[in-house]
């Protein structure tokens, strides 16, 4: 399962999003919803949510830089034990 990351270039917590799952070896995509419409309606579609970060995997997700959030998805998506 692939993991998506919306963002924007000024949003520090978007940033440590990106860190945390690259340090944790993790594949991910970004999403930069001030430069990209599509992906800003396709978020706020999915989660009702406005605020960036956005970490998505399949239909779960998890707002804002919140690691044990994450880790929880990582793991329901069998991407990190």
């Amino acid at each position: 399962m692939t993991v998506k990351v919306y963002s924007t270039p000024t949003c520090p917590w978007c940033g440590k999003v990106k860190e945390y799952l690259t340090s944790k070896g993790v594949s991910f995509e970004v999403a930069d919803i001030s430069s990209d419409r599509g992906a800003a309606i396709e978020m706020i579609k999915k989660t009702r949510q406005m605020a960036v970060p956005v970490t998505m995997s399949g239909d779960d997700f998890v707002v804002g830089c919140d690691t044990a959030g994450i880790d929880e998805l990582l793991k329901k998506a069998g991407i990190q034990a």
